[in-house]
């Protein structure tokens, strides 16, 4: 039986998210409804995607009976709004990155989920490419040893997003690319929490991180560096050093297609999108999209692959870099 999805926002990566939705099997995954705060809007995302029902409120879809699960696509400091009022509708929910502003808020989703049963999960979508899945298979099976280090870096000139820029609409690089490069690390290191957490960076005038250097510590003295531009182009690359071998992941390391290890390079390839894009790779959104059916198909009210647990630590390390930094948003003090 096919999930049925609801699409929260139609924005730029709800219409990545659909076309990528369209690239699985109909009997498996159908848009049954999409909603935005401008009516219009909905009607003519609902028209481009052939989708039956368009909102012009998040209410509405809330109260839509035949909707499983929704994908929130809105600017994250909507996310926990959007994805508790979801569900409260008894909805299962996939809430875009980050999942919420900071570590308060995503314990306030965690808390909604399981309150109302439901599902819930963080769209990191890296975690779900073949990449992504080889990298746990290789760590997992002891094949590079004991992880040593491990390097992620993320950066574009992005300063000119609104979305990215302003504080009030939660900009910054950490939230933003940051995340990507955070979650690397803790998948290298089997979600677990650092020892220590130093963070150096530069703001915006508009108050919110330009460029971050994270450094952390784990136990038994191993590490991880992690950096994060919006003002800057970065190699865009990530690198886990384990005491048998090391595994690269040479390039787009938020949606990555090639894995090198020992040397040794394979490529992937993603499904072919039936409509233009706005994000590069973004038909490998699919991948999260299965998970989550699958997930729903066995009854799990989350993912292990991508634990309500490992939001919560990424939360926590980036509450702690922002900290050092000086960067704060409203949501910090409420």
């Amino acid at each position: 039986m096919a999930v049925r999805w609801g699409i929260c926002s139609a924005g730029k990566i709800s219409h990545d998210f659909t076309v990528a939705l369209r690239t699985l099997p109909p009997g498996d995954h159908q848009v049954v409804a999409v909603a935005a705060r401008d009516l219009q809007h909905a009607q003519e995302f609902a028209q481009k995607h052939n989708i039956p029902r368009a909102y012009g409120s998040y209410q509405e879809l809330s109260d839509d009976p035949e909707i499983d699960v929704v994908y929130v696509g809105t600017i994250h400091p909507y996310h926990l709004t959007a994805g508790t009022l979801f569900m409260n509708a008894g909805k299962g929910v996939l809430c875009e990155k980050p999942m919420a502003m900071n570590l308060r808020e995503v314990q306030e989703l965690t808390a909604a989920a399981r309150k109302n049963n439901v599902f819930l999960m963080e769209a990191v979508w890296t975690r779900f490419f073949p990449v992504s899945l080889e990298v746990s298979r290789l760590l997992s099976q002891g094949e590079m040893g004991e992880v040593l280090m491990v390097r992620a870096d993320l950066g574009a000139p992005l300063t000119h997003i609104p979305r990215l820029a302003e504080r009030d609409l939660g900009g910054g690089a950490v939230l933003d690319l940051g995340i990507y490069c955070l979650q690397f690390v803790c998948l290298a290191f089997g979600g677990e929490k650092p020892e220590s957490i130093q963070a150096n960076g530069v703001k915006l005038d508009t108050g919110v991180d330009g460029t971050v250097v994270i450094s952390l510590r784990f136990s038994r003295n191993r590490m991880a560096i992690c950096t994060c531009s919006i003002t800057m182009e970065l190699t865009n690359d990530a690198m886990i050093v384990g005491s048998k071998g090391t595994i690269r992941v040479p390039s787009n390391m938020w949606c990555p297609t090639t894995l090198v290890v020992n040397g040794k390079e394979t490529q992937y390839c993603l499904p072919e999108p039936g409509q233009s894009l706005n994000f590069l790779h973004s038909t490998g959104l699919s991948y999260e999209a299965e998970e989550v059916r699958q997930c729903l198909l066995k009854g799990l009210k989350e993912s292990s692959r991508m634990t309500l647990s490992d939001s919560a630590l990424l939360a926590e390390i980036m509450d702690e870099t922002r900290r050092q930094v000086g960067v704060t948003y409203s949501q910090d003090n409420q």
